[in-house]
């Protein structure tokens, strides 16, 4: 079955860095978009990044445009989101997923930027 396992995520002063992975099984990674959502309590998930399948052609949020970049691997079927210039909000369980989005999702990385 599909498995999307989010990874990397932490404590960082506002300002630092910070690589998230997202590991996918069960589906052919390959053939299929992907995005990065991100949650705070209380607010629905935010689309933060997306990647066509072959990698060409991203888009971000007004957000962190400019701050953070995704990418792929299609060979491990992993997608990353490096971040760049954290800021307090900012903060937020990360999520993956494909697009259009399927049923299933991962447990989510917590990010937490404060100093």
């Amino acid at each position: 079955q599909v498995q999307l396992v989010e990874s990397g995520g932490g404590l960082v002063q506002p300002g630092g860095s910070l690589r998230l992975s997202c590991a996918a099984s069960g589906f052919t990674f390959s053939m299929y978009a992907m995005d990065w959502y991100r949650q705070t309590p209380g607010k629905g998930r935010e689309l933060v990044a997306r990647i066509p399948s072959s990698g060409v052609g991203t888009h971000y949020a007004d957000s962190v445009k400019g701050r953070f970049i995704i990418s792929r691997d299609n060979v491990k079927s992993t997608m990353y989101l490096q971040m760049y210039r954290l800021k307090p909000e900012d903060t937020a369980v990360y999520y993956c997923n494909t697009y259009p989005p399927g049923p299933s999702w991962g447990q989510g990385t917590q990010v937490t930027v404060s100093s």
